[in-house]
This record gives C-alpha cells, sequence and structure tokens, in this order.
C-alpha cells in the first residue's frame, strides 16, 4: 500500500491533520492501534473525564441549593449507569469520527505501525491479517502518537487498587476512601470526582501547594474549596512505599522533616504526569531526533530532521493539549499541501483545570513574569463584585488581567471560577490581536453574565470600574 500522506495516530491531533488533508486534496491514511478513533483524549481522557467532572458537579449543586431553600434528599449513585452514560457519550463521538473518515475517504486502518525507514511503516496487529502484506509507504507522515501515563516502578505492587488516569476513568467502583498521589490538574480533576460520587478522597503532594503551574493567587479558591471536600490534603509529602494488603493498600508517607506515618485505602491513583509515545515506532531507522525527554524535536512548521516526517501534539513536545495537537496537526496539512508561509506560532495557548471551580490562564502568568524578572501591571476583579456570581452563590471566583505598563497592551489573563475553561477565549482573542485592556474594557459585554468580568477587571486597571473603587489613573500611567 502507498499513500501521498500517513498519519500515525488518530487522536485529536492526528484526526484533525488527517481531516485537513484530505480537505486539501491529498490522498491520506490514518493509522491507529486502537479499535476506535479519538485518541487519550476522547477515548481514556479530557472527554471521559468532563462527563463524570459534570455528574460530580450536579451531586454538589444539590447540596449547595439547601442554601436557597431547597433540599433534594441525598442522592443515589447507580454506577453502573454512570459508567454506560459515559460510554454511551464516547461511543457517539468515535461514531461520528469514523463517518467523518469515510465522507472525507480517508483511508483509517487499524493496526501499530513501525517504522522500517524514513518512507516505509511496518503494520502490526488490529485488522492486519497475518502473512499478509504489512508494509504502507508514503511520501510524508505525521507522527501523532500522542502520551501515556508516567509511572512509578515502586508503585507496581500487583494489584488493580493502585490506577492510573486510565484505570480510573473505567469507574470499576466508588471506593470508600481513595488516595490520590500528585496534585496536578489530572489528579484533582479525578479526585473532584470521586468525591462528588462519595469517595473520601485524600491528595498527596510533594511540592508546597497543588496546581502548582497556576499562580497561586488563582489556585487559592479552588484549593479552598478542596480542604472542604476532600478528607486530607499532604503538602510536601512523599510517598516511601505502598503494600497491597487483602482488602486495601497501605501507604506510608513521608513528610520533608524525615517523619513517617502510614495510612490504608479503598484504592490509590499515581497521577504524576505524562510522557510522550516516541519509543518502540522504530524511529532509530530514520533521522528524526528526540531530545533528552522523549519529545521528538520539531520546527514551528512540525518539520523534524527528517524530511519526510512531521510530529504535532503530546510527542511533539509540551504544552500537552489537545487543543495544541489539533492546531499543530493542521499547520502540519498545510505545509505538506505546498503552503510554506503556515506556522505554528501562536502567541499564547490557553490552560485550563476542569476542576470546581474551574481554574484557567492564558498568555503570561505572574509567576512567569516575576521569574522573567520583567514589570508587568496586575488589575483584579473580585467575583463577590459579579451580580451573576453572586445568583449563582459563586463569589469566591477571581478575574485578573496582566498587562504591559508602558504599552497598555493584554500580556496574559487568570481566570478562577464557574466555568472559567469558558471565559478564557476571549482572552486568548485578545492576546492573539495586540488589544489593550482599553480595547476589552471598551467592548461592551452582556449583564449580568461572568464573561462581563473580563471587562472589568480591565477596567480596574484604570479605577473605572464601576462596582468596585480604586483611584483612577490616566490612560496612560499615572
Amino acid at each position: 500500500m502507498h499513500s501521498h500522506v500517513v498519519v500515525l495516530g488518530g487522536g485529536p491531533g492526528g484526526y484533525a491533520a488527517a481531516f485537513l488533508a484530505a480537505d486539501l486534496g491529498m490522498e491520506t491514511t490514518l493509522v491507529e492501534a486502537d479499535t476506535r478513533l479519538g485518541g487519550t483524549c476522547l477515548l481514556r481522557g479530557c472527554i471521559p473525564s468532563k462527563a463524570l467532572l459534570h455528574v460530580s458537579r450536579v451531586i454538589e449543586e444539590a447540596h449547595e441549593m439547601a442554601s436557597w431553600g431547597v433540599e433534594f434528599g441525598k442522592p443515589t449513585v447507580n454506577i453502573d449507569a454512570v459508567r454506560a452514560r459515559k460510554e454511551k457519550v464516547i461511543s457517539t463521538l468515535t461514531g461520528g469520527l469514523k463517518q467523518l473518515a469515510k465522507q472525507r475517504k480517508v483511508r483509517v486502518i487499524n493496526a501499530k505501525g513501525v517504522f522500517e525507514n524514513s518512507k516505509t511503516l511496518r503494520l502490526e496487529g488490529g485488522e492486519i491479517a497475518t502473512g499478509a502484506d504489512n508494509t504502507l509507504t508514503f511520501d510524508y507522515c505525521i507522527l501523532a502518537t500522542g502520551s501515556v501515563p508516567a509511572k512509578i516502578p515502586a508503585f507496581d505492587i500487583g494489584t488493580d487498587r493502585v490506577m492510573d488516569s486510565t484505570g480510573a476513568l473505567e469507574l470499576k467502583d466508588v471506593p470508600e476512601t481513595l488516595l490520590v498521589v500528585g496534585g496536578g490538574y489530572i489528579g484533582l480533576e479525578m479526585g473532584s470526582v470521586y468525591a462528588g460520587l462519595g469517595s473520601k478522597v485524600s491528595v498527596v503532594e510533594l511540592l508546597p501547594g497543588l496546581l502548582m503551574g497556576a499562580d497561586r493567587d488563582l489556585a487559592k479558591p479552588l484549593v479552598s474549596r478542596l480542604e472542604k471536600q476532600f478528607a486530607g490534603i499532604h503538602l510536601n509529602t512523599k510517598v516511601a512505599g505502598m503494600v497491597n494488603k487483602e482488602t486495601h493498600v497501605d501507604v506510608t508517607f513521608e513528610a520533608a522533616d524525615g517523619a513517617k506515618r502510614t495510612e490504608s485505602f479503598s484504592r490509590v491513583l499515581v497521577s504524576i504526569g505524562r510522557k510522550p509515545v516516541s519509543q518502540g515506532l522504530g524511529l532509530e531507522k530514520t533521522k528524526v531526533e528526540i531530545d533528552a525527554k522523549g519529545f521528538v524535536k520539531c520546527d514551528k512548521q512540525q518539520r523534524t530532521a527528517d524530511p519526510h516526517i512531521f510530529a504535532i501534539g503530546d510527542v511533539a513536545g509540551e504544552p500537552m493539549l489537545a487543543h495544541k495537537a489539533s492546531h499543530e496537526g493542521r499547520t502540519a496539512a498545510e505545509v505538506i499541501s505546498g503552503d510554506e508561509s503556515a506556522l505554528f506560532d501562536a502567541v499564547c495557548i490557553p490552560a485550563v483545570v476542569f476542576t470546581d471551580p474551574e481554574v484557567a490562564w492564558a498568555g503570561l502568568t505572574e509567576d512567569q513574569a516575576a521569574k522573567e524578572g520583567r514589570e508587568v501591571e496586575i488589575a483584579r476583579y473580585p467575583w463577590a463584585a459579579s451580580g451573576k456570581a453572586q445568583a449563582l452563590g459563586r463569589t469566591e471566583g477571581m478575574t485578573k488581567v496582566i498587562v504591559d505598563p508602558e504599552t497598555e497592551r493584554v500580556l496574559g489573563v487568570g481566570i478562577v471560577g464557574t466555568n472559567a475553561g469558558d471565559l478564557i477565549s476571549e482572552a486568548v482573542l485578545a492576546i492573539e490581536m495586540g488589544a489593550t485592556v482599553d480595547d476589552i474594557a471598551r467592548s461592551i459585554h452582556p449583564h449580568p453574565t461572568l464573561s462581563e468580568t473580563v471587562a472589568f477587571a480591565a477596567e480596574t486597571f484604570h479605577g473605572t470600574a464601576t462596582e468596585i473603587y480604586k483611584p483612577r489613573r490616566d490612560r496612560h500611567g499615572s
């Protein structure tokens, strides 16, 4: 078999690349080891976790309505029905991708692809019959193999009670107690799911805070809420060991001062990050270069050191985000089609943590500015001053804008609160377009909404916000 373009990997980057390549008139083949398209994001990550977070959030809202005088009683959870609904969401979306591939005449092959050389893949397993011609040649290949959960060998103690994020999303049961190892976004999202479903959740984190990738003022409202929802949060603490028992897992904690203690948990979720899938692909038989962390080296056109191979998504470097992968995939397809002007040159890539409250940011962060010694000014708008937030009973939120003091250009935006992930897109557009705080402030936002907190944060920069008093400043400084 031969194809002008072969995409290796059917995740959000891979199918975006394959579909655009076909739209641009190129013969395209998509090789995916899983029987369904969608990759980690759709099958074992973004989509199922957000579906379960929705369930958890509805249960939490039912409890919160008691303050309004509305009580629903203690919810009952049919875990089999929850699991079935989650799978239905996944099946609906994967079925849609299959149909889209068919409409675009993208040939989909269920197999693992291994490079024989810079222009040939050997196909293994899946639908490839034993003894059949299993080679696929190509003019260009887009490598989109993604990433997998990182593992610690010492935590492999021979029991499925110790899970990674994939295992946690299978939702085999609702354990009485759950320990989440790692205070990053995946661990906190999954911890929130299980807490909402009824587990007593604890988190252990080696660093001094949760969600250390976010500014501390954005993480603070989330941490305050998790302290009420979770049974325990252990910072500056490492897991010194685990022992599998008949009905539970004994976990030994070691604090920064060396003190140790042991607690028992029904299940343990190990969430310590992800690593790129760049090994076992035969890349050593090509000219592709891999860095010390396992990422494939590529330029802004997604070209690798091998002229026939492009790389996109998690395997091509951080941040490991589905929306980054999709845009890189489209860039690679455009370059292969002959568009030499195509570049992945985003000014900012938004990040969202889908906990409750959500945390989102785009562009320059306050912590990043401090580390770089960069002079910035910060304008904050507390959601306690927002009519919509008051109506929702969710006043813990905050919107902040990071501004260049000389040009008053918006360099970054951070939001913590309900639906922060939906609100951050306006910030992305503003940063990409080089907008100033005045541009945002003078853009009319609908009232009462949470989206208007972005405009109100911009207004606070000049001290002209209606709902908060701050001494007024002129448009260009003092």
